[in-house]
């Protein structure tokens, strides 16, 4: 397109007429090829005289107004003429799409920008085409070019011209194929276009009127100075009428920038520099490649004078003759290749010529088929001529006057030379459109790039704030552990900083800036993000575990969380298999969940499912009440107090949580209800979200997961499980387990709950859900893992602790302080291998045995104990009733 060679950046240089100069020898040359350089690039800047559509009420019509680019903030700016100092507005040319109407009068085209549209009118079509290519490079280059530094306008030149050209250019080769480039229609673009005569009176801006009386001002302070010194009106030369201005009007001009000071010595100084770059980049090239020729020259003299040396200090000649021998054996070595190369010469030779001839052979194809082609479209006019001609002289009618046969025939030819026409206008503003289209799509990806570039340092930077905010809050907190009761200034400072610390909310820091992921009070499964400790000591502890979470979510965004969604994406049907194993401990997204979820408990159900037991299971229990139903009422209130599905007064979530608790209790009347059931289903229900599928993922945990008398009356294998994981932790973690013992502390009363809601209340909701992924499909050995893995995570702060009451109160709420999730996955599945399912069921027989030994022999020592009450008090009764008839005697 011509417009790719005008788009070139204008930047200042020196100030004109400086000594460096004038003390180079080689300047002036160079001044005298800049000045012609200068001059092209002044002829071909964007501007002109252009025709607006504007005005309220009986003004609103066309006024004429003078247009100009200004190169370095993408703004199309307009004035009433030429030579007015300040322009009226300015058009942003950054957001813009641009328009062309086919059916509308010729030459219109409208500007499209987020606030409002321009609709201008330019002279010819050919005006207008060229305005519209003129700005899309424009605004292609302003989108592709790197921001220019404050300082050193010279070296950016000389830094990012040529990648800014070589976009231009192929820029300009893709909107090629929908527009051919539009020539620059000579007077009515660029300075020539000054020179005509200007607007009537009439076109003045009566919105701008303020800026008008300025430039009229500015105009007639001009033609006085240019009176007084000789000069002609600025009308008739304005650029030489705009050089004495500048000094005292910081905005005057030459006529094609009003309101930009533009200094043409230092433009041509610039092009000069430019080409003498150039210049020498080409001299750099040249010696180079002799500098290469010069070394291979070399290193053969070199080699011819190793080999010469050789020869002359042989002591023999025999060792001479080998030197000739080897000589000759690298001659007829090299001769060889020589055939070789020219045996390959001759064979690429016949398979050009081959080549050559099925050129030409497609090149005679071609014009065979271009004569075909010409051949059906002279038949095609020729039925076509027959057509009209049977059209206007129809053979059933009498044929007509030789006058109005003429008529018709001339009215029928005026019709189809419009109808050529409109199509041809047509055909243009589809190709223009399709470059619009083309570069604007082009336009927008580049910037969804940068603003995903953008979001992700954003999430970086945002994490690193979180982990230094959490440092500095677990700093007050040790602060204030240290101080503890003391009553000083420095404890007093350290009280105030604390609750400020409590108080602030991240969103409070700055009202303008941009939150990529604002801290909200609940998760997306409406868990609290910071948790709520009863104890106030802990408020800061809370923080500092929100703030850890989100710095890991947001690190891991990019670098996990995004390949990981693109694996699950690319997975299609769910099979059992080792890679989704991999997938499902390192955690399903939340739009993939309830789908895998489904499968996973389709997996565990499908011999116990039957199309409507849901619902014949409720409807029993609405027939009547199960025994079970009191106790399942009063735990509804206590399930996820820290949840808003289940405290808010409005939320569905308890009512479905109670239905499936009711239809549970009448599936398996073995069990009916027992505590931590309702957790199990709670999760269920946040997850998939409806009643039935909640329901049966509720079976199947109970049923099919945990062992069978999990959740009897005395939960016998959850006592074997405590046991076997005491095992498990003297193997997997021996000092952890040595330094509890030395102080007593009786894991179980932790543990328990872990393994009978799997981590519900324990785990905060991002590790919980992720956890229950694996557990669904791996079963009670992922309980096994993740447990022995967060004794492995908080080890060394166990470890520090050395009193039991300490240790009881820390191991109530240090699940909750775990924000790592990759850590803890990467400790519970690589950390604690090897993890054979063999061996927890030989441990699981063992355990058991022992605990059925010791139960029954609970049972004997309760029937021992019942029988001997039952024998003391029989003869307790016995000795009353004689004293009964004792007295009945007396």
């Amino acid at each position: 397109m011509e417009g790719a060679g005008e788009n070139a950046p204008e930047s200042s240089s020196s100030v004109p007429g400086s000594d460096e100069s004038s003390r180079d020898p080689q300047a002036l040359p160079l001044e005298e090829e800049s000045g012609d350089c200068a001059r092209s690039l002044e002829a071909k800047k964007l501007c002109g005289y252009l025709s607006k559509f504007g005005g309220k009420g009986p003004i609103r019509g066309w006024k004429s107004r003078w247009f100009f680019y200004d190169e370095r903030k993408c703004q199309l700016y307009y004035s009433r003429t030429a030579q007015d100092a300040n322009p009226l507005d300015s058009i942003d040319l950054s957001s813009a799409v641009f328009d062309c109407k086919a059916d509308g009068e010729e030459g219109i085209f409208e500007i499209k920008t987020p606030s409002r549209v321009m609709t201008l009118k330019a002279a010819t079509k050919q005006v207008m085409l060229y305005w519209l290519q003129q700005l899309q490079m424009k605004r292609w280059e302003f989108h592709n070019s790197p921001p220019a530094p404050p300082a050193a306008p010279d070296a950016a030149l000389a830094g990012n011209g040529p990648a800014l050209h070589l976009e231009l250019g192929q820029e300009e080769a893709e909107l090629e194929e929908f527009l051919c480039p539009v020539k620059t229609p000579p007077g009515l673009v660029g300075v020539a276009a000054a020179l005509q005569p200007f607007p009537a009176l009439q076109n003045i801006s009566l919105k701008h009127l303020g800026t008008e009386i300025q430039n009229t001002m500015h105009n007639i302070r001009g033609n006085k100075q240019a009176q007084a010194t000789g000069h002609e009106p600025p009308g008739e030369d304005s650029p030489q009428s705009g050089e004495p201005q500048r000094e005292e009007q910081p905005l005057a001009s030459d006529p094609t920038t009003p309101g930009i000071t533009w200094n043409r010595t230092a433009q041509e100084k610039v092009a000069a520099l430019e080409q003498q770059v150039l210049m020498l980049t080409k001299e750099l090239k040249s010696q180079k490649e002799l500098v290469k020729i010069l070394h291979k020259a070399l290193e053969a003299a070199q080699q011819e004078k190793r080999a010469s040396s050789a020869y002359l200090a042989a002591a023999e000649d025999k060792d001479r003759l080998e030197l000739v021998r080897h000589k000759v054996r690298q001659i007829a070595e090299l001769g060889r290749r020589v055939e070789a190369l020219e045996q390959e010469r001759e064979s690429l030779a016949h398979t050009a010529s081959l080549r050559e001839q099925e050129v030409q052979e497609l090149q005679q194809h071609v014009q065979l088929l271009m004569d075909k082609n010409y051949a059906k479209q002279q038949v095609i006019c020729k039925l076509s001529e027959k057509v009209t001609q049977d059209f206007t002289h129809p053979p059933d009618q009498s044929p007509l006057p030789p006058d109005a046969a003429d008529r018709d025939f001339l009215s029928q030819q005026e019709k189809i030379e419009h109808l050529k026409d409109d199509m041809e206008a047509y055909r243009t503003q589809n190709r223009f459109l399709n470059s619009e289209i083309h570069q604007v799509t082009k336009i927008w990806r580049k910037v969804a790039e940068k603003e995903k570039a953008l979001l992700t340092k954003c999430a970086y930077l945002q994490a690193r704030n979180c982990q230094v905010e959490s440092k500095y809050l677990a700093g007050l907190r040790r602060l204030q552990e240290a101080l503890g009761d003391e009553t000083s200034e420095c404890s007093e400072l350290l009280r105030q900083l604390v609750q400020e610390a409590l108080q602030w909310e991240a969103g409070e820091a700055s009202s303008d800036s941009i939150e990529l992921s604002p801290i909200s009070k609940y998760d997306e499964y409406g868990f609290l993000t910071v948790p709520d400790y009863e104890v106030e000591d802990l408020k800061l502890l809370a923080k500092i575990q929100a703030l850890e979470v989100r710095s890991h979510h947001l690190l891991g965004l990019e670098a996990v969380d995004r390949p990981l969604r693109e694996r699950w994406a690319a997975l299609g049907e769910l099979v059992p298999s080792a890679e989704l194993k991999q997938l499902l401990r390192a955690g399903v997204p939340r739009e993939h969940r309830p789908r895998v979820w489904r499968w996973l408990v389709h997996l565990r159900v499908q011999h116990l499912h039957t199309p409507g037991c849901y619902q014949e299971l409720l409807s029993r229990g609405r027939a009547r009440e199960h025994p079970a139903a009191r106790q399942i009422e009063l735990d509804l209130n206590r399930t996820f107090p820290n949840n808003k599905h289940f405290t808010c007064p409005t939320s569905s979530f308890p009512d479905k949580l109670r239905r499936v608790l009711l239809a549970f209790s009448w599936q398996n009347p073995t069990i009916g209800y027992c505590q931590g059931l309702n957790r199990l289903a709670a999760i269920a229900l946040l997850v998939l979200e409806e009643e039935e599928s909640a329901f049966w993922c509720l079976v199947a945990i109970v049923e099919t997961i945990m062992p069978t008398d999990y959740y009897s009356n005395t939960l016998t294998a959850s006592q074997v499980d405590q046991r076997v994981l005491q095992d498990l932790l003297s193997e997997k973690l021996p000092r952890l387990m040595a330094h509890l013992g030395q102080h007593h502390v009786d894991l179980s009363l932790i543990t328990f709950n872990w393994f009978l809601v799997v981590f519900a209340d324990s785990l905060i909701s991002n590790i919980l859900l992720r956890v229950w992924d694996a557990f669904l499909y791996e079963g009670t050995k992922v309980v096994f893992r993740y447990a022995l893995a967060v004794f492995k995570y908080n080890e060394k702060e166990i470890l520090r602790l050395h009193n039991g009451l300490e240790i009881y109160q820390y191991l109530r709420f240090f699940t909750k302080t775990i924000s790592n999730s990759r850590k803890l996955m990467n400790i519970a599945f690589n950390d604690m291998n090897p993890f054979r399912m063999k061996q927890l069921q030989q441990l699981r027989m063992v355990h058991r045995e022992r605990l059925e030994a010791e139960l029954r022999e609970l049972e004997q020592l309760k029937a021992e104990y019942m029988e001997r009450r039952t024998s003391q008090r029989r003869a307790m009764s016995e000795g009353c009733a004689s004293e009964d008839e004792v007295e009945g005697e007396a």
